[in-house]
């Protein structure tokens, strides 16, 4: 018998555990698989599917639409979100049932079209506080740009106080239907947010004041569980989306012949000694998620890294990169960095880091092996970077 889960009377979970996926957008780990959620409401006249799953899952969406009366029972699909993962199924649920209308934004349009070649008959647009009436059950539909892609909406079921709100209070975690089924959920929920939400901090902040007023019992997202008490995600999302940091430096090197871990040694013993919370990751053998969900409310970041033909080693410009794509909300940065024969990792490092609004307390670059005399340097450094750390 297929998985259809009863969150309340006429909601049903239709979705589907991916617990081989282990990575996402070729970048995000998924040590715990994923779920794509999918959701049926069932009203006393319309019935609406709320997002799809993931191409290559047909079977299993029909399967369980099935146990429901069948995808014929369908009037509405609602897309809050055009990524695959979520939508990758449409044309297949839109060529089972020839009478179901595709409900989404303007800008969800265009990309229906490009992405999936909906034709335009099919499709009902919907703005901010649009609503739908499926008897004794009411959608209404919240504009959400930029969470994470310019077309996101959520939606919000009225009588049950059910909010659907896609990516937005998410999780990678193929495992559990509710949050209190997860262990450590707010951990993942956090790495998730750090690798999807923390680029467009701006937009969730937002989508966080659309929410305000609104009297929420239940958030169904479309990735992990579903929170049937959405205080602990919400209260984490007030705080990862406010910018506040902590007293906490997140540390990311790679070192090739051990002289650019001893800078950072030396850094991490300071930054100890001084009682600042502080994270250190070996690139090679780190895990993108787990720095990412660090730099959500780290105060600063520092990298390391030797020179490599004249720039930083290649794993060193990657979170670089990543530090600045994900645009944390760090006030502080410092470099470390040792060469052979030529120098260059520090130049690149600053390049990069100039555009953000990072500001850059300082760099020691050395040549060879790092002297008693290099290790001052370090020491000063890191007691620069703990004053600004503790003055916020």
């Amino acid at each position: 018998m297929p998985e259809v889960n009863e969150l309340v009377n006429g909601v049903f979970w239709v979705g589907v555990r991916d617990w081989d996926r282990r990575l996402f957008d070729a970048l995000v780990p998924l040590p715990y698989g994923t779920t794509y959620n999918a959701y049926v409401v069932v009203g006393d006249k319309k019935t609406a599917l709320i997002d799809t799953v993931n191409p290559g899952f047909e079977g299993d969406l029909k399967a369980k639409l099935d146990v429901l009366g069948g995808m014929d029972k369908l009037d509405y699909l609602i897309m809050n979100h055009a990524e695959p993962d979520h939508a990758g199924t449409i044309p297949f649920v839109l060529e089972e049932n020839k009478k179901l209308k595709l409900v989404l934004t303007e800008k969800g349009a265009k990309l229906a079209k490009v992405l999936y070649h909906v034709p335009d008959d099919r499709m009902m647009i919907v703005k901010q506080d649009d609503q739908i009436e499926l008897g004794g059950k009411t959608l209404r539909f919240i504009e959400a740009p930029f969470l994470h892609w310019p077309e996101t909406m959520f939606t919000y079921l009225v009588e049950d106080k059910v909010l659907f709100p896609c990516d937005f209070f998410g999780a990678h975690s193929a495992g559990g239907v509710f949050a209190e089924d997860v262990q450590d959920l707010l951990t993942l929920a956090k790495k998730y947010y750090g690798e999807i939400m923390m680029p467009f901090t701006k937009s969730a902040k937002q989508g966080m004041a659309k929410l305000e007023g609104l009297e929420i019992s239940m958030i169904a997202p479309s990735h992990g569980p579903i929170h049937s008490d959405p205080e602990p995600i919400v209260l984490a999302y007030l705080d990862w989306t406010s910018g506040e940091t902590k007293e906490k430096v997140t540390i990311c090197y790679v070192t090739m012949w051990q002289s650019t871990k001893t800078l950072v040694d030396k850094m991490v013993e300071i930054l100890l000694e001084e009682g600042i919370e502080t994270k250190v990751y070996s690139l090679p053998v780190s895990d993108m998620a787990n720095i990412a969900g660090d730099l959500v409310d780290s105060r600063a970041i520092v990298l390391g890294s030797p020179t490599v033909l004249n720039g930083l080693h290649p794993q060193a410009l990657y979170a670089a990169s990543l530090v600045k794509v994900l645009r944390p909300p760090a006030k502080y940065a410092a470099v470390l960095s040792s060469f052979g024969w030529s120098g260059g990792a520090v130049k690149q490092a600053l390049e990069i880091l100039g555009p953000t609004k990072i500001e850059v307390v300082g760099a020691v670059d050395v040549n060879g092996r790092p002297t008693a005399e290099d290790l001052k340097k370090v020491e000063e450094l890191a007691r620069s970077l703990v004053e600004k750390v503790r003055s916020g």
